[in-house]
């Protein structure tokens, strides 16, 4: 039997290997990790040009139907979730790449998102920084969140447990999307609004939508004028949903309170960005998927699905 080679994507926590059972592929399968982001999508094609299997975490590689077309050799291209749209499904099945996913047993975001907040209202870890540091006391007087309002853009499963967590710390809770509707928000327990009440409205403002043609740049700039001064804007959901020009400049002229960012448009966020130059913005690294309960689901079920396809099976989780 002809042995297949695996590369196993952006894997900057070097766990891949570690939390799912790789040996069981042994016999047919050659794995390389590649633990750094590509430079480019050359750099993509010709470190992937032997490569019969690709397992892709997140968003972090594109596969546009160029890179498709840089690599004859790929048969099967797997990826964390269960949708990804840096993927071009359409030129995988043109060029005869089948396509497979991953499940979550839980979305560990919500809870992320949650930190966000408490971050940029209470100072957490800026305080801890500041006593690790040496200095002798608090300077940042925190904001009460019980009572404050949160505007959700997305009722979906992310957001309607992101509307529960709020509850649970005695915020009033709005939300918006294009399709939703009032008696969705009622079925939740969350009052509906439009895209302008809630925007206007929320002093703290969350976005739980999925990118796609019609959400990207959902968040523009004209929402973010209508933000109060002391409002906080929070995107765990992807970076282009948001215009992030406007956001920055909002947060530079400091036209609302801060914002709490886990996603970019460029990933990894460039060392350079103006973005890290902002002290009224908390900056985290993709965190929101990011466990090791996550990781070991993921990688766990992608051995199973190269076990399914070099066994001529059936892909468990097939997207194409």
């Amino acid at each position: 039997m002809t042995r297949l080679r695996c590369a196993i994507l952006d894997d900057y926590f070097n766990l891949a290997l570690d939390v799912a059972d790789w040996a069981k592929l042994s016999d047919r399968v050659d794995v390389t990790v590649f633990g750094h982001p590509f430079a480019s999508e050359q750099a993509a094609a010709s470190a992937l040009a032997d490569f019969e299997i690709v397992c892709a975490m997140r968003e972090r590689t594109a596969f546009p139907r160029s890179l498709f077309d840089k690599l004859p050799r790929l048969k099967l291209l797997l990826t964390s979730g269960m949708r990804n749209a840096a993927i071009d499904i359409e030129a995988a099945k043109a060029r005869g790449v089948a396509i497979g996913g991953t499940q979550y047993s839980r979305d560990p975001t919500a809870p992320l998102t949650m930190g966000l907040i408490l971050e940029l209202t209470r100072g957490i870890g800026r305080e801890n920084a500041r006593m690790h540091a040496g200095e002798p006391w608090q300077t940042f007087a925190g904001v009460e969140i019980e009572g404050l309002t949160l505007g959700i853009v997305g009722l979906g499963k992310l957001g309607t447990k992101m509307a529960g967590i709020a509850k649970t710390f005695g915020m009033n809770v709005i939300a918006w999307s294009p399709n939703l509707t009032p008696e969705k928000c009622a079925a939740v327990g969350v009052g509906y609004a439009t895209k302008e009440e809630l925007f206007a409205k929320a002093d703290i403002v969350t976005i739980h939508v999925v990118l796609s043609d019609r959400s990207r740049g959902l968040v523009s700039r004209a929402d973010l004028a209508r933000m109060k001064p002391t409002a906080f804007l929070v995107n765990t959901a992807r970076g282009p949903i948001v215009d992030e020009q406007a956001l920055l400049e909002a947060l530079q002229q400091r036209k609302i309170a801060g914002a709490g960012i886990d996603v970019f448009s460029v990933e990894p966020l460039p060392v350079d960005h103006p973005f890290r130059k902002l002290d009224n913005l908390v900056l985290t690294p993709h965190l929101g998927y990011a466990t090791e309960d996550g990781l070991r689901i993921h990688y766990g079920q992608m051995v199973e699905a190269i076990d399914a396809f070099t066994e001529g099976n059936e892909l468990p989780r097939k997207l194409a």
